[in-house]
């Protein structure tokens, strides 16, 4: 089976044309993610063929769980299906279906290959029982229309205040004044992951505001633990941030693995740009 490793600010998924392939998906992307045993990665992106889009993208995390989205992980999808000539760049633009629904790709080119994109990613969910997280009715259980912010949740001997957001797979982002650099992520994320709040676990972000439009932020990945960058996750940073007043233009946001840049005018659908990279191809021995 050929494969291809790719990664957007630092995400990195192997990217397989899946195209009249059967196999066990799940318990592929565990053998392929693991970093000592596999090729390494945050998990496997798949290129199908799809009825009501140009293409198909499904991703499993590095556990084998699938994901509904991936903003890193879509970028680099358009950039394999246009420079192996899967797909054209339609009109200047690539509509790729999702288990979030319909994404419209806008590939950036420079010295003819694709260097990024920047992707439609839909509008914000912020209704609790769709993102989704059960409420404390003590605490927030009358607040059904949403959206949420500063909730309460107690972490060890952290309190946590999260505000949360569904960008087709659901968030949770705090805010805090200790440098994220040091924060015991490895540590905390995990539990809030699999907190009883969150019936279908969730993507735990950490941010630091540095100014109006500047943010560092560490995320904690449903499904594959701290990555080196989130497009979702940093999507739903910049729509907490302005839910908070914190926020109105644009919002550069520092991540381990790169910069990305996000916008949303507080009702419509969210912008996310950045780079999209080839790492290395080869094969996998399938048994």
């Amino acid at each position: 089976m050929r494969f291809t490793k790719m990664q957007g600010a630092g995400n990195d998924y192997i990217y397989i044309d899946a195209r009249g392939l059967s196999e066990d998906w799940p318990e592929l992307s565990r053998k392929m993610s693991d970093r000592h045993f596999g090729i390494g990665g945050d998990g496997i992106i798949l290129i199908m063929d799809s009825q009501m889009a140009d293409l198909k993208m499904r991703m499993f995390n590095a556990d084998g769980s699938e994901g509904e989205m991936c903003g890193n992980g879509i970028r680099c999808f358009a950039k394999y299906a246009i420079e192996r000539e899967i797909a054209d760049d339609f009109g200047g633009s690539l509509k790729i279906e999702t288990l979030a629904g319909v994404r419209t790709v806008e590939p950036v080119y420079e010295g003819g290959s694709v260097t990024g994109a920047r992707v439609a990613m839909g509008a914000p969910e912020l209704r609790p029982a769709d993102i989704p997280v059960a409420l404390d009715p003590a605490i927030g259980g009358s607040n059904s229309g949403g959206p949420v912010t500063g909730y309460p949740l107690k972490i060890e001997d952290r309190e946590l205040a999260l505000t949360f957001v569904s960008m087709g797979n659901p968030h949770a982002v705090a805010f805090v004044d200790e440098p994220v650099s040091g924060y015991p992520l490895h540590t905390v994320g995990p539990k809030v992951e699999r907190h009883l709040i969150f019936p279908k676990r969730v993507n735990f972000e950490i941010v630091n505001l540095n100014g109006g439009d500047i943010a560092t932020a560490r995320v904690w990945e449903r499904g594959s633990g701290e990555t080196m960058a989130c497009g979702t996750g940093a999507c739903a940073i910049a729509v907490a941030a302005r839910l908070h007043g914190l926020n109105q233009g644009p919002l550069d946001i520092n991540l381990p693995g790169g910069t990305l840049t996000i916008e949303w005018d507080g009702e419509g659908e969210v912008y996310l740009e950045g780079p999209a990279e080839e790492v290395f191809s080869g094969e996998w021995e399938v048994s």
